[in-house]
């Protein structure tokens, strides 16, 4: 038997097949068209694109060698959490989706906070107000577009939409849905108070189940535009924090990941869930029944990285640019990177962040730049570790996956800002890798994921931290944690997030 993974994300849809084994047979990415930004801080995609990229990735995946349609047990998705889709009375788009790194509705999480209580909101949901979630982009549109909410009768996240697409069915899963900002985490269920408080029919919303089952088959349609087999099963799958964490064999309670994509995300699996009254962190299901996880994001992680390649680094690659930064002592002489070029969510939940090089001098290069890029990254990740600390998670080694993982510098890096050691992985093929993981466990081939995991995923290298390293890197992120709440009036003025 082979399983199909599919993780829809921000720049493409990948489709990965694996044997039972745990060995990748076959992949296939196809980027998206770039996301939209009709106006700063605003994030759209559209949802038919990614459905397009990802029969796309689908059938390029069939067509390698040792695949064969009939051979594909079982399917299971991942995808970019938050986002939201929104569907008329046929199920077609109703304008393209806003993504999870959209910021334009901080004064929707203001009124959600007015209408609810924070207090009360964490405590219904797990979670403070963000922007980025899918509730206050809802009420946004229902604000500033009235005429296309009259007409909205289903909301999607970004993964459940192409499964509907293949499928015709509407489903939705723990993981994903407590991203939302509308699913009690502790219970497993869409909050009905919270709902009605916002005056929101909880009927817009999909049927709710856990990763590891099984909730359709692929329609005729559905087979006709991906090459798959009719009738194949089709699992619940995951958000792309949960799968990914999957992926890499995050699963047992303790266990870390520090993962570097567009953006970065540090996660910690635990028993029950753990709330962070403070807001700083997300507390959302795990793709796991019985479990749940801790989240911290940065924004821009990845994303300052090119960033800095596209504006400051013409015709410099990024082996490039890493082999500059890896000529530059530890701590880059002083020079420090604020990675708040999308805003910022943990641990500020701040849309009117900026990002910032601090302590230039006149001696720095192109290299200092780029060194203080990988090591800032670094240190907005460590500020979530630090809060997991603080609200008594364990943590141990710390597993490495994304961008981040494949850099023998960034490893280092990351490995002395964490004063940890960092560990990777022999298969690096993130959010899909779970998603297959997870289309197994569904069919049965594994009787856990627990288990799937114990026997597909091993570890490659592990990276220890250098103590002279790491001193430079303490003092360096001593005074990173000062620099946010000294620049913010300026920031604040900058936005006009005073007036």
């Amino acid at each position: 038997m082979k399983f199909l993974g599919l993780d829809i994300g921000t720049g493409g849809s990948r489709a990965i097949v694996i044997d039972e084994g745990g060995k990748v047979i076959a992949s296939a990415t196809v980027e998206h068209q770039p996301f939209a930004s009709p106006h700063i801080g605003w994030a759209e995609q559209s949802p038919d694109d990614w459905w397009r990229a990802s029969s796309e990735a689908i059938r390029a995946a069939l067509m390698s060698d040792g695949v064969s349609r009939d051979e594909i047990a079982a399917i299971s998705f991942s995808g970019q959490m938050h986002g939201s889709v929104l569907l008329d009375d046929q199920d077609r788009v109703l304008r393209p989706a806003l993504l999870w790194c959209d910021q334009r509705t901080d004064q929707e999480c203001h009124e959600i906070n007015e209408k609810i209580g924070e207090t009360r909101l964490i405590e219904l949901v797990s979670n403070p107000a963000v922007t980025g979630f899918t509730l206050p982009k809802l009420l946004w549109v229902r604000k500033h577009e009235p005429d296309i909410w009259r007409q909205v009768r289903s909301v999607m996240l970004p993964k459940d939409y192409v499964r509907l697409k293949l499928t015709g069915v509407k489903a939705c899963d723990m993981a994903d849905a407590s991203g939302t900002l509308m699913l009690n985490v502790r219970e497993r269920k869409w909050s009905r108070e919270l709902l009605e408080q916002l005056d929101l029919d909880a009927a817009l919303l999909p049927p709710l189940f856990e990763s590891t089952e099984i909730v359709a088959q692929v329609s005729r349609s559905g087979a006709e535009a991906t090459g798959l087999k009719e009738g194949t099963p089709v699992g619940a799958g995951a958000g792309d924090n949960a799968a990914g964490a999957i992926g890499m064999g995050i699963v047992s309670p303790g266990t870390v990941s520090a993962t570097i994509g567009t953006s970065g995300v540090v996660f910690v699996v635990t028993e029950h869930p753990t709330i962070d009254l403070k807001g700083r962190i997300h507390s959302l299901c795990h793709a796991i029944p019985g479990r749940w996880h801790m989240t911290g994001v940065t924004l821009a992680a990845g994303q300052s990285l090119k960033w800095f390649k596209e504006n400051f680094a013409a015709g410099k690659s990024y082996d490039d640019l890493t082999e500059l930064a890896g000529a530059i002592q530890p701590g880059s002489e002083g020079a420090i990177w604020l990675p708040y070029l999308m805003g910022e969510r943990a641990p500020y939940l701040d849309p009117n962040a900026r990002a910032a090089f601090v302590g230039l001098t006149a001696s720095h290069t192109l290299g200092h730049m780029a060194r203080a890029v990988l090591e800032g990254v670094a240190f907005s990740l460590r500020d979530s570790l630090e809060v997991f600390r603080e609200i008594g998670a364990p943590i141990g080694t710390i597993r490495l996956g994304g961008g981040g993982a494949r850099s023998k510098l960034w490893r280092q890096i990351q490995a002395d800002v964490y004063g940890r050691s960092v560990e990777t992985i022999e298969v690096d093929e993130g959010a899909a890798f779970g998603a297959a993981i997870l289309a197994g466990v569904a069919l049965g081939a594994w009787p856990s994921v627990d288990v799937a995991c114990q026997q597909v995923i091993r570890v490659a290298e592990r990276t220890d931290p250098d103590l002279y390293a790491s001193e430079s890197m303490e003092r360096n992120y001593q005074a990173y944690k000062l620099l946010y709440a000294a620049l913010k009036p300026a920031m604040n003025m900058i936005t006009g997030a005073d007036d």
